[in-house]
């Protein structure tokens, strides 16, 4: 694609990263076959193409945002699965970020909006607040079919339908100390996870431990920043990348550090871009691009070390695989080889490139599209007539778990219990050994 960037905007590092971005794409088209907005859509402004043309247009002409921009741009799901599918290897992930932090810079949305988003990125990020906030949604639930009448508090009624109806006891993730340990990880402690499902982290840590690994939690480290990134908010998704560096470059240079363990794939896709995202930061830049190196999915490192022999459940699940574990980070056999090897046969649902319409707070924001995209991905995965959903993300199993009636788990429960871990509780139900 031919542009026309002025020497000025191109002394600009971010802009000069888009241009190189934009001047890849060859308009091809191959990107709209799988873009879950325009497959339910239909409209071309809906699809990575055509979002390219409204960024391109808006950054290369500083264009002050319009309204219809803003609306397609925020339509975009960001799950990436045009990345996999472009032939041209267009980084459409950098040119979107890019174009959400100059949209939030550079347009006044409405004012409740304004202020919606601000409030999702003062509670969100942080695990107590965020508990807090939980336990307060029940006092707002009559209040449902009121938001849903009016346009600009649908997100609100949409923030509650995610809400849980207790919620979790805190977890008591400890790691066992591990004598000659076989390595040393630090875990990602995350945000919204260790609030919604505690469980998954709590496996984690156990499986790591009877493998011989030593799993450490850095003093410090916080929310990885992806919540706030992908609403355009920059200087607070950058503080989070410093913040999050520090904590585990201390932890490396202390006493090692083999491997970053995530177990939320849309963390592990935003920690793996902090090389990019911090690489004019002179401080940073290097330590960043280590961090982005050590960084690993749990079922990634699962894959390297040796795992004992797991026991037949005689279960067969359905393997739900994350947008930002596929296409964002391009791990896409591990998780599967994983179960195969734990004794579960393992079935993948049909389109199961297409978003299940969690996106971060994308089913908050546009809950509309999310909802029918996760009706979609539902009625998919109902099809395998399967004892079980395993997916990598807590993002997509709470949004899957809205529409579906099949147990649904960490990737990683399954392998600690077949492994020698407790049965998930999500499977007490079950009549299995």
């Amino acid at each position: 694609m031919q542009t026309s960037f002025s020497p000025e905007l191109q002394s600009d590092p971010a802009m000069q990263a888009s241009e190189q971005v934009i001047r890849k794409c060859v308009h091809c088209g191959f990107c709209t076959a799988t873009c879950p907005t325009y497959v339910l859509l239909g409209d071309e402004l809906d699809s990575p193409r055509g979002r390219i043309y409204l960024m391109k247009d808006m950054l290369e002409n500083q264009r002050v945002p319009s309204p219809e921009v803003v609306k397609h741009v925020d339509r975009c799901l960001s799950c990436l699965s045009c990345m996999t599918t472009c032939p041209s290897g267009v980084n459409y992930m950098h040119l979107a970020d890019h174009a959400r932090a100059y949209i939030n810079d550079h347009y006044r949305r409405p004012l409740f909006d304004r202020l919606f988003r601000r409030l999702l990125a003062v509670v969100l990020p942080y695990p107590e607040r965020f508990r807090w906030a939980l336990r307060f949604a029940p006092l707002g639930s009559r209040l449902k079919p009121f938001f849903r009448r009016i346009a600009p508090l649908q997100p609100l009624a949409a923030m509650l339908d995610l809400a849980p109806l207790n919620v979790p006891a805190r977890g008591s993730v400890r790691s066992n100390p591990v004598p000659q340990a076989k390595g040393r990880v630090a875990l990602l402690q995350g945000c919204a996870e260790p609030v919604l499902r505690p469980e998954f982290r709590e496996a984690t840590v156990r499986l790591l431990n009877r493998c011989g690994h030593e799993v450490v939690f850095a003093p410090g480290e916080g929310c990885c920043g992806a919540l706030v990134h992908h609403m355009g908010q920059e200087a607070d998704a950058l503080a989070s990348a410093r913040r999050n560096v520090d904590a585990w470059i201390a932890q490396r240079e202390g006493q090692g550090l083999d491997a970053i363990i995530v177990t939320a794939s849309g963390c592990g896709t935003m920690i793996k871009d902090y090389g990019f995202i911090l690489r004019n930061n002179p401080a940073y830049a290097e330590k960043a691009a280590l961090v982005s190196a050590l960084a690993m999915d749990v079922s990634e490192y699962l894959a390297r070390i040796n795992l004992p022999a797991g026991t037949d459940r005689g279960l067969t699940v359905a393997y739900h695989p994350a947008c930002s574990l596929q296409h964002g980070q391009k791990v896409t056999e591990a998780p599967k080889q994983l179960l195969a090897r734990a004794g579960y046969v393992v079935k993948i649902p049909a389109e199961s490139h297409l978003c299940c319409g969690s996106a971060g707070t994308y089913n908050i924001l546009q809950p509309e599209i999310s909802n029918r995209l996760g009706r979609r991905k539902a009625e998919a995965i109902a099809n395998l007539d399967a004892d079980v959903i395993a997916t990598g993300n807590v993002g997509c199993a709470t949004q899957i778990a809205r529409f579906s009636g099949t147990p649904l788990v960490h990737t990683v429960e399954l392998i600690d219990w077949a492994t020698g871990g407790p049965r998930p509780a999500a499977l007490n139900h079950l009549d299995t050994e």
